[in-house]
């Protein structure tokens, strides 16, 4: 493209367009939050404490170290040892990792209760898919406005931990999904076809 007045004027179009579609993009994300995050200045104190800490750390040894640490939630203060699995199958690369984990800390707790029931049962981590897959149907269970004490959130994690004692093993993605899509139509929790639980 030339170096000219028009040139220029696309080039300025061009990133305009672009700022505009991923701060769209950006919101409709935002959008799917369903439990707002810890302010990352409540995280910053965080990790800097997570520096004393080696990496790959396992949770174990996260708990060990800022385990009593508390950090603000819905519910009020709630430590990090209840929000991290104390297990030596979860593993951490950096400590920003740490703090992505609980900024959620209704989720990241029903997620502690899935790892270590899984750890339980077999020495494998639980896979990312997997855990990805849980962690959307938690999120879009709690987005339920009529369901103000998350009681599908527990319910459904109930339901994972105890097919995972079971079976030795966590139950698959589709069937929490269809599980909690039988939650949510046996207490009235309208859900559409095109949402998450729509299965």
């Amino acid at each position: 493209m030339p170096d000219d007045k028009r040139g220029r004027e696309k080039q300025a179009r061009d990133a305009d367009r672009r700022q505009r579609a991923r701060a769209i993009a950006a919101e409709l994300e935002r959008m799917e939050e369903t439990e707002p995050p810890v302010a990352t200045d409540a995280l910053d104190d965080l990790e800097t404490e997570l520096d004393e800490v080696t990496f790959p750390a396992t949770g174990a040894e996260v708990v060990e170290a800022v385990g009593e640490r508390t950090i603000p939630s819905d519910e009020g203060l709630v430590r990090i040892g209840e929000l991290v699995p104390e297990t030596a199958t979860e593993t951490f690369a950096v400590p920003a990792d740490v703090t992505a984990r609980v900024q959620r800390p209704t989720i990241a707790a029903m997620m502690k209760r899935i790892v270590e029931a899984n750890a339980a049962v077999s020495n494998d981590r639980l896979g990312d898919s997997r855990r990805k897959a849980y962690e959307k149907t938690l999120r879009a269970l709690k987005s339920i406005d009529a369901d103000d004490e998350d009681e599908g959130v527990e319910v459904i994690t109930d339901w994972i931990v105890e097919q995972t004692h079971e079976d030795e093993q966590p139950p698959g993605s589709r069937s929490v999904r269809r599980r909690a899509a039988e939650f949510c139509r046996e207490n009235g929790y309208e859900i559409r076809n095109d949402e998450w639980l729509g299965i």
